[in-house]
């Protein structure tokens, strides 16, 4: 007769059962506790991607308006000079013709020629102010002569008057009104001529000139400023989704108009000075060629009438005047140019 299980022999029983686990069947695994995400700390900013400039800093439309202002700052510094130059040139004609005066004596018949020379050279000699007073040979009458006509003159058989040239101390001194009546009382045929005619003529021509100088550097200033108002545009309408996100995100126009100047002022600098070093070159260039043309006919009319044609401190000073003026105009235009849009735009 059987005898009955125990409760060891059961428990025995049950584990020789248990199935064994099925070859190839992959153990789970177990599930790895997921790193927690550190936290930001206070106060800084966390930025998802790097921050982009409104206005693309390289574009070929910037690169097109650099090459502008480039040439138009050329066109301004090289008007600069040219006007330096000539008023450089005027201002010296009319010291010499300020500091000197002439005397002309005509021949008179019965007269003696030689003898009203001395006679308006002692004269003149008295009056307070006068520097220097000389009586012109007959050798440089003639050598002033020639030119008109020819060579081989005789003074006796012509009608020429004699001239005396008289060099002025202290204009300030010199009564030139008492002058001019006591040589034409005293010396038979003489007349006093102070230049002030050349001198009006002179001061006229300069005024002009430098008149013309500033309508040619409005011009050339307004066509950059426009330029510059086109430019605005263009860069306004290739960023426009993102300055409408901006202006209605609550952006202030000035912060937009900030950005554009800050771009066009760094532009405007590049073409002004690339214009400026240019002119200043081709100032250097002309400079070095008239002195090596030095002893030719055309260079010395040209130093006859101009002096020595270079600019001086007070022409490379405008120029960078004027470089100045560029970039400081490209910004203040393009700031205006967003803010009339932005305005629209509201």
């Amino acid at each position: 007769m059987a005898q009955p299980e125990s409760e060891d022999d059961k428990q025995a029983s049950v584990v020789a059962v248990k199935p064994p686990d099925r070859p190839g069947r992959p153990k789970r695994a177990k599930k790895k506790p997921k790193p927690k995400a550190a936290k930001p700390e206070q106060g800084d900013d966390a930025k998802l991607r790097p921050s982009a400039a409104i206005v693309p800093p390289q574009s070929v439309a910037g690169r097109a308006l650099t090459l502008v202002v480039a040439i138009m700052s050329f066109l301004a510094c090289l008007t600069v000079g040219a006007v330096s130059i000539v008023w450089d040139a005027a201002d010296a004609w009319q010291n010499d013709l300020v500091r000197e005066i002439t005397i002309q004596i005509r021949p008179t018949e019965g007269v003696d020629m030689l003898r009203e020379i001395d006679k308006a050279v002692a004269l003149v000699q008295e009056f307070p102010g006068i520097g220097s007073v000389r009586a012109l040979s007959d050798a440089e009458t003639k050598s002033l002569l020639e030119p008109w006509l020819g060579e081989g003159l005789e003074l006796e058989g012509l009608p020429v008057p004699r001239l005396i040239q008289i060099s002025v101390g202290d204009p300030a001194l010199l009564d030139l009104q008492q002058l001019r009546t006591s040589v034409s009382q005293q010396v038979t045929g003489a007349s006093v001529d102070d230049h002030s005619i050349w001198t009006s003529r002179l001061s006229a021509m300069a005024g002009a000139v430098v008149a013309g100088g500033v309508a040619i550097m409005i011009l050339v200033l307004g066509s950059m400023v426009l330029s510059v108002v086109f430019a605005t545009q263009s860069a306004m309408a290739g960023n426009k989704d993102v300055v409408s996100v901006l202006h209605f995100v609550g952006a202030e126009d000035g912060f937009i108009a900030r950005e554009f100047q800050r771009h066009f002022l760094l532009l405007g600098l590049k073409g002004g000075v690339s214009g400026g070093v240019a002119a200043i070159l081709c100032f250097v260039i002309v400079d070095l060629l008239t002195r090596q043309a030095s002893g030719q006919a055309g260079s010395d009319q040209l130093s006859a009438l101009f002096g020595s044609v270079s600019v001086s401190l007070p022409g490379y000073l405008g120029v960078l005047a004027v470089v100045f003026l560029v970039a400081i105009l490209t910004a203040l235009t393009s700031g205006l140019a967003v803010k009339a849009h932005l305005a629209k735009v509201d």
